[in-house]
């Protein structure tokens, strides 16, 4: 028996579809036969039977997707401790909190539209992506799958995982904290029940939006990096005087935050608060970011004394970056956030939030004063445009090449982490091919309209020798 995946479902970070069309309940038997017999060839020495967690977001094809997922996991002789519907840091949790627990899996569609879903996958305790995820396609391709009877058993462990959030405010005199006031916003997530769980135990006064899980997702789209998706909370930060506002994507491992005055704290923003907080208790560490985060956060930890480093963007390469460097602190522009200095270095959005009123508590201003503290810089939205697969990483390398050529200025850097991000007197700009895409994405940033103008220029020009221009797609 075999089975040939959708050549567009098996991605680099995770597998994701859209049902009834690339994916559907023989996708989900194949992944858990092909992880679970991975498992139980990686701890054949050990002579016993793995154990895998299995949780599912808010989506109406998600407990199908389950069901068809355990039976693959059991069928290849794993047990399987199934944790329900959630967030997938509750899954995580599952995984990293338990030691009998070898590996788990989301299914989860993410922050994408209604009619897709996925899986997430954690392999004894490291992220299984790129190589992995290939390596299930051609296990199920070639039918090379072991035999095995596995047990089911449920577990509601929300309260435990509810209860480890909390302990981000341990040590935190409780008179700066009783006087916070928040607004959250689940966006009809799989965060919700988890949300409200949380508010109930958190000091100080919370106010909850669209808690009620809808695969639907009636309100707005579950996406905090599209600001359009901040407007109800915005509104209710506006209408109650809150403090500030967090809002979480559809499976809750990414954040987005407003201020009290309504202005947006995007990803690298947040990680400045973070990493200024952090600092105060670990100076030296170091704090990493993706390619496309602000100068100003990398000049912001290095102020606090911290080592700003600058990696790939992914969450499955920064999580590998953390544990290869011992970071206790990683981020990303849209809103992934990795705590592994007393947590467990997974991203966690419910966490972030709880970590934001810690940060604001411990530094001794508010999340609107923190936020207009930092240097006001003037930078591009994400900028995504069409390019064909076969020609992204070419023009990537042949833009590389040309920016690091002899006849390129003294006074322009460039960095090849990941893509290609050359720094200028007037500021930077970065351009990469996506991983998941057949696209190019680019961003800018200057201090001034005119740096700026003069950086999109350079970006047009480079595109234009490759054959290739900018179109109008933008989002944040």
């Amino acid at each position: 028996m075999s089975h040939t995946f959708d050549p567009t479902v098996l991605r680099e970070y995770d597998i994701r579809g859209i049902i009834g069309e690339t994916l559907g309940p023989d996708d989900a038997r194949a992944i858990g036969r092909g992880f679970g017999t991975l498992m139980r060839r990686a701890l054949d020495e050990e002579k016993r039977q793995p154990m895998v967690a299995v949780g599912y977001d808010g989506r109406v094809s998600s407990p199908v997707l389950e069901h068809a997922l355990v039976e693959g996991l059991t069928s290849s002789g794993c047990d399987v401790r199934a944790i329900g519907m959630g967030p997938t840091p509750m899954l995580y949790f599952a995984e990293a909190s338990a030691e009998e627990v070898d590996g788990g899996i989301q299914i989860t569609g993410s922050h994408n539209p209604a009619n897709y879903n996925g899986f997430k996958l954690v392999f004894r305790g490291r992220p299984f992506f790129g190589d992995d995820i290939q390596t299930l396609g051609r296990m199920a391709a070639e039918g090379d799958w072991v035999d095995g009877s596995g047990t089911v058993e449920k577990v509601d462990i929300l309260e435990q995982y509810v209860e480890r959030l909390l302990v981000a405010l341990d040590g935190i005199a409780e008179d700066r904290l009783t006087d916070m006031r928040v607004g959250w916003d689940a966006g009809n997530g799989a965060a919700g029940p988890a949300l409200e769980a949380l508010a109930k135990r958190l000091p100080g006064e919370h106010h909850l939006l669209f808690t009620e899980v809808d695969g639907n997702f009636p309100n707005h789209h579950p996406d905090p990096t599209v600001e359009a998706n901040l407007e109800d909370l915005r509104a209710l930060v506006a209408a109650k005087s809150l403090d500030f506002g967090v809002a979480f994507d559809g499976d809750g491992d990414r954040i987005g935050a407003v201020d009290g005055e309504g202005r947006v704290i995007w990803g690298d923003q947040l990680l400045m608060i973070y990493a200024e907080d952090l600092l105060g208790r670990l100076p030296n560490a170091t704090v990493i970011a993706d390619v496309k985060a602000s100068r100003a956060l990398f000049d912001t930890v290095a102020e606090h004394g911290g080592k700003p480093l600058m990696w790939k963007t992914g969450h499955s390469l920064i999580k590998s970056k953390m544990k290869e460097t011992g970071s206790p602190l990683a981020g990303e522009m849209s809103g992934h956030v990795f705590f592994a200095d007393a947590y467990y270095g997974y991203d966690d959005a419910l966490y972030a939030g709880v970590r934001l009123i810690a940060a604001a508590a411990r530094l001794g201003r508010s999340v609107t004063q923190l936020r207009g503290d930092m240097p006001d810089m003037i930078n591009t939205p994400e900028m995504r445009f069409q390019v064909d697969e076969s020609r992204k990483f070419a023009a990537i390398d042949e833009i590389r090449k040309r920016m690091s050529g002899s006849d390129v200025p003294g006074d322009v850097q460039v960095d090849a982490t990941d893509g290609v991000r050359v720094t200028t007197p007037d500021g930077w700009w970065l351009l990469r091919a996506s991983n998941t895409q057949d696209v190019l994405v680019a961003r800018a940033e200057s201090e001034s309209e005119e740096g700026l103008g003069r950086l999109m220029q350079q970006i047009d020009e480079q595109l234009a020798k490759s054959g290739l221009e900018r179109g109008d797609q933008a989002s944040h």
